[in-house]
């Protein structure tokens, strides 16, 4: 190990690089919420919860963006933040999620993403949502090696 670095070999499963400290909303927030805690966060996937605490969707910055009201009122205008204000998160989410568990290796949970074309997967252990792992996190996994 050179500079505290831990070997790569270390890093072989999802619970050693997810990301733990989840922000989540509910599908009754409206996309406005989405769009704050996405910018002030600097978070790109938020996992949708139902009134009982459970997984029923993931909401990105993709789908905010090309909801039909972002495009057709233009990116940053009021007219925009009102549409934004109006719509649930609900109805712009993705209904199906993947998920993965803390104890999928790695190179499985990759796998995953680049044949699903997804930025991130929930980690789930039962129903409760644990961590996400996100590309973001496999860059900085690269970065310390």
């Amino acid at each position: 190990m050179r500079g505290g670095r831990q070997p790569m070999t270390h890093f072989r499963l999802v619970r050693d690089v997810m990301t733990r400290d989840v922000v989540t909303l509910y599908r009754n927030d409206k996309l406005a919420v989405a769009d704050d805690v996405m910018r002030l966060g600097r978070i790109r996937h938020l996992p949708v919860l139902d009134e009982t605490g459970q997984l029923v969707g993931i909401v990105s910055q993709r789908d905010l963006f090309y909801s039909g009201l972002i495009r057709a009122l233009g990116y940053g205008t009021r007219a925009q933040r009102a549409a934004l204000d109006s719509v649930a998160v609900k109805d712009a989410m993705q209904p199906n999620v993947v998920t993965t568990t803390p104890d999928t290796p790695l190179r499985e949970a990759a796998e995953t993403m680049l044949t699903r074309k997804i930025g991130c997967l929930v980690v789930l252990e039962g129903s409760k949502i644990v961590g996400i792992l996100t590309e973001s996190d496999f860059v900085k996994l690269a970065a310390m090696h």
